[in-house]
């Protein structure tokens, strides 16, 4: 199968950047795919710099080894349309992957050329070939004001439109069912599918107790910064924390939002020495496990949210406990995919504090939040993903096959082969009506399987380990979630 992933690829430092590496780095490892990457070209990345806040373009790498990349599309360009058209028609592929956010193509500064890249995928369906998006937020779920959005009336009517063309894709997974939910009562969609975003590496690496609190427990907070990804609440809670935890240490990784230069920056300059918090910059993927291996806890400490966390999926990969923001995505990323997670009210320090302090004060809280994390990592490896996406596309290209095949066959060998399938071979119409990707004997509730918006399933999944400061008559309500990826 020959697919073209489009999306933002490292070198590149922006949105989604590592997500579409180990998407690539999955598909790579299959002798039966043929990869080509449609990236975006590299520029200025002023807003990702070191931990000394030198710009990572200035000692710009290379292209990755091992990777077929045509940097063919611009960020905030009109163009981006009609190259990756051109690249496209050249390269004729089976499946054409969009890995995306709404913010892929074009900031709110440039509406015209976003929109436009929003666009491609219906305009590469309109010329025959298959299109997939993995749709990382919808802009119903999005705080337009945390997200400092000015225009707000504006740009959720000109986002609604441009939904509304992200949907006329061949298909689009999500990955909460809150999303999935949105998308199928708002907008009649048919063709959502609920995904798992997944962990990153091939196999997850358990927990190493003897890396934690050795001396140091350090608590990590890792993101793009600046717009609701923001630090002020940690930086008024962290002192609290030193304070009954003197051994305690703050890292902060990661670099800024594209729109926010300078940001984390400008929080280390207001700073006193002591502070007990070391800012580390943009973390380059080599040096990711070691990060999260010594590390006692993951914060989450957002204004809001516009999608599954990826910082959350890197701890249940290494096994850490995590700390959120109660936020609805980050509920429903919990209920959907088992994390164990404290939740504390948004913009509450000493809430924030609190929760950190109880698990740093309780080695037994640590472990068992930490082997549930590893064990929910266990169930949604990249692998499992992507091995579920490459199941849909081969499906729907079976089924593309077998409806252009004639309607009156030649041969009478042919008739026989239609009439009387072999026993024991399923048929395209049976596949059809479930469009289930469940493998044989497995059991469709372990994230395993794919069901489309038409044909959702009622099953419900056990909760995570969650915990507010909640009373616990308002601790959520129980979810009932469809089969997915």
């Amino acid at each position: 199968m020959k697919i073209c992933l489009v999306a933002t690829f490292p070198p590149s430092a922006r949105q989604l950047n590592e997500y579409a590496f180990y998407i690539a780095a999955e598909l790579q490892r299959n002798p039966e795919i043929s990869l080509t990457i449609l990236a975006d070209e590299l520029d200025d990345y002023e807003f990702a710099t070191d931990e000394n806040g030198k710009s990572l373009s200035e000692a710009q790498p290379g292209e990755l080894p091992g990777f077929d990349v045509i940097r063919c599309w611009k960020f905030n360009s009109l163009a981006t349309p009609l190259r990756l058209l051109n690249t496209i028609r050249k390269l004729k592929p089976d499946v054409v992957w969009f890995n995306l956010v709404f913010s892929s193509f074009g900031t709110p500064e440039y509406p015209v050329a976003a929109f436009a890249g929003l666009s491609t995928p219906a305009l590469i369906r309109s010329l025959g070939y298959y299109t997939h998006i993995t749709l990382h937020h919808i802009i119903e779920h999005v705080d337009f004001a945390g997200a400092g959005v000015r225009q707000v009336k504006l740009f959720r009517l000109a986002s609604e439109i441009a939904t509304r063309a992200l949907l006329m894709a061949n298909s689009v997974s999500v990955l909460l069912s809150g999303y999935r939910r949105t998308l199928v009562e708002k907008y009649s969609a048919e063709n959502v599918l609920l995904g798992t975003h997944g962990t990153f590496a091939p196999c997850p690496t358990p927990p190493d107790f003897t890396k934690r609190g050795n001396p140091e427990h350090r608590i990590l907070a890792i993101g793009h910064w600046g717009t609701y990804k923001r630090l002020e609440t940690l930086m008024e809670a962290f002192p609290a924390v030193l304070k009954k935890v003197p051994n305690a240490r703050l890292i902060v990784g990661g670099a800024n939002h594209h729109t926010k230069p300078g940001y984390w920056e400008s929080i280390r300059a207001s700073l006193k020495d002591g502070s007990g918090i070391e800012f580390r910059g943009y973390i380059p993927e080599e040096a990711i496990p070691d990060v999260f291996q010594n590390s006692t806890i993951v914060v989450i400490p957002y204004d809001s949210a516009t999608g599954s966390s990826g910082p959350a999926h890197q701890a249940c990969e290494y096994g850490v406990p995590i700390v959120c923001a109660d936020l609805a995505d980050f509920r429903d990323m919990a209920v959907d995919e088992d994390m164990a997670i404290d939740f504390y009210k948004v913009g509450d320090p000493v809430g924030l504090a609190n929760k950190l302090v109880a698990i740093l004060q309780s080695k037994e809280r640590q472990k068992r939040m930490a082997e549930h994390n590893f064990s929910a990592a266990m169930q949604m490896t990249m692998s499992t993903v992507v091995r579920n996406y490459l199941r849909w596309f081969e499906l729907k290209k079976r089924k593309k096959a077998i409806g252009s095949a004639p309607l009156f066959p030649d041969s009478r060998a042919s008739w026989r082969r239609f009439a009387f399938p072999r026993l024991g071979a399923s048929s395209a119409g049976q596949t059809s009506n479930s469009d289930s990707l469940a493998e044989d004997g497995e059991n469709k509730n372990s994230r395993e399987g794919l069901v489309s918006a038409g044909n959702r399933s009622q099953d419900g999944w056990r909760r995570s380990e969650t915990t507010t400061d909640q009373t616990e008559g308002n601790q959520g309500q129980s979810h009932q979630l469809a089969d997915d990826f």
